[in-house]
């Protein structure tokens, strides 16, 4: 708590969860950091309430002076989550305005994603061992990710239930619990078939019921840790660089390269900015540089 404040934890999560609706990790995330800034706050005397734009900044520069690794992306995750927070702190009653508004977002250098060719995704994929239960797990797993584009966490919280054959559908659940529905792809589609009939119900535990759709040795849902062991096991012996995250940025890029139109491609990843999808496009222009380069004459 602060002076003459109030800091409810409770409070605040469910607004996050209600009102914003955001991912659990977010919220998670949010609240570490708002904890870390009321911390920060009663140390210095200072009030929710009135606290203003330059104490604020104080904040920061303190933050960047016990962490001298804090990136400028780290510090705009940070003044996006207080932006937040004083926006509940307006709801709630506590003060009229939004310090964190007066301030600039640090600019942040954009990068291109990484990305594997075709043939580096299909020597990937071939890779993985399918004689096993596990291995047939993990063929499903990573071609229904490269097939539909989906983030780590939208892969770990699918659900047998989620699975549409006879439409040809996959409903994910992305940020802020949105819904959307990708089409399956025939290998995605054939692999699941195979996992469902011939692996998953060998991971199956009696007494223990679970829709989750890709199970670990215990029964329970496959954990983002799993996942990433298992991928990066993959990749070193098919001699490919990347991560998990590798195969939506190679799903978004090859679409693109295919003449898919930056709206699909935008609707079929789930982003709400198209900005954000248009990263893609760098990427094709930088090999469309690279192809005038070796093959104009004036390259």
């Amino acid at each position: 708590m602060v002076k003459g404040d109030q800091w409810t934890e409770r409070a605040f999560e469910d607004y996050l969860n209600i009102e914003l609706r955001m991912a659990a990790n977010t919220v998670e995330t949010y609240i570490r950091e708002v904890k870390e800034f009321v911390l920060w706050l009663g140390n210095n005397d200072y009030r929710v309430s009135s606290v203003e734009a330059e104490s604020i900044s104080d904040y920061i520069i303190f933050r960047q002076s016990v962490d001298c690794s804090l990136s400028a992306r780290t510090v705009s995750k940070i003044l996006s989550t207080l932006k937040s927070y004083f926006e509940y702190i307006i709801q709630v009653g506590q003060r009229k305005d939004n310090p964190v508004r007066l301030l600039d977002m640090p600019r942040l250098a954009r990068h291109l994603p990484e990305v594997l060719s075709i043939e580096e995704v299909d020597l990937f994929l071939q890779e993985i061992d399918c004689s096993t239960k596990s291995g047939l797990r993990d063929r499903a797993l990573f071609e229904l990710i490269y097939s539909c584009g989906l983030r780590v966490s939208e892969a770990v919280g699918l659900l047998v239930s989620d699975l549409y054959f006879e439409e040809g559908l996959i409903k994910v659940t992305g940020k802020g619990s949105k819904e959307r529905l990708i089409p399956l792809g025939e290998r995605a589609e054939y692999w699941l078939k195979n996992y469902l009939v011939e692996a998953r119900p060998g991971f199956c535990r009696p007494g223990r019921i679970t829709d989750s759709l890709f199970l670990n040795r215990l029964g329970n849902g496959l954990s983002r840790k799993g996942m990433w062991k298992r991928f990066k096991e993959t990749a070193e012996r098919a001699g490919v660089s990347g991560k998990i995250h590798t195969l939506r940025h190679s799903f978004a890029t090859h679409l693109l390269q295919g003449g898919a139109d930056l709206r699909s491609v935008q609707e079929l990843l789930g982003h709400s900015d198209i900005s954000t999808t248009q990263i893609y496009t760098h990427v094709n222009n930088s090999d469309l540089r690279s192809a005038h380069k070796e093959f104009h004459p004036r390259g």
